[in-house]
């Protein structure tokens, strides 16, 4: 290095790393309290991309279930948690998931989808056990599969 050179690294240098490690902390800060992702948004998200990505295929109603919600346990606070709001309960507490299976090139499937809040999309009064209906999956993944989608239904 050159007389220069070496004059402004002694007096900058040490700027520089107090603010890369600055820098650092608070990118480390803003990915450890990122908001964390509520189950429901990632369902909505799924069926999105099955929407959009999704090809069609017949498969057959099995049974409605009429499930209790699960109850998450409380999460212990930690330090820097931010408080955690409580889930609206389903439905009075209740999940409606509908069973179904489909075949793809000789392989079956046999699934459930939960269409809590869709049930007047999925008219449920009229689908019965052994209805058929359209299936929607991703060619890269078989078992990822959707019967309802926010503005999509496979039921006939």
């Amino acid at each position: 290095m050159t007389l220069p050179a070496l004059d402004w690294y002694i007096r900058h240098g040490g700027l520089l790393a107090a603010a890369a490690i600055v820098l650092a902390v608070a990118g480390i800060l803003v990915w450890w309290r990122r908001r964390p992702r509520d189950p429901e948004e990632i369902e909505r998200a799924r069926r999105t991309y099955l929407n959009q990505v999704g090809r069609i295929v017949e498969g057959t109603i099995l049974e409605i279930i009429e499930a209790p919600a699960h109850v998450l346990p409380a999460s212990k606070p930690s330090l820097f948690s931010r408080k955690k709001r409580a889930a609206a309960p389903a439905h009075n507490g209740r999940r409606t998931l509908v069973s179904y299976c489909y075949s793809i090139s000789g392989v079956s499937y046999e699934t459930a989808q939960d269409v809590t809040g869709m049930e007047e999309r999925a008219c449920l009064n009229r689908v019965v056990a052994g209805q058929p209906a359209s299936v929607k999956y991703d060619p890269a993944n078989p078992s990822n599969s959707i019967l309802i989608a926010d503005n999509w239904s496979g039921l006939h």
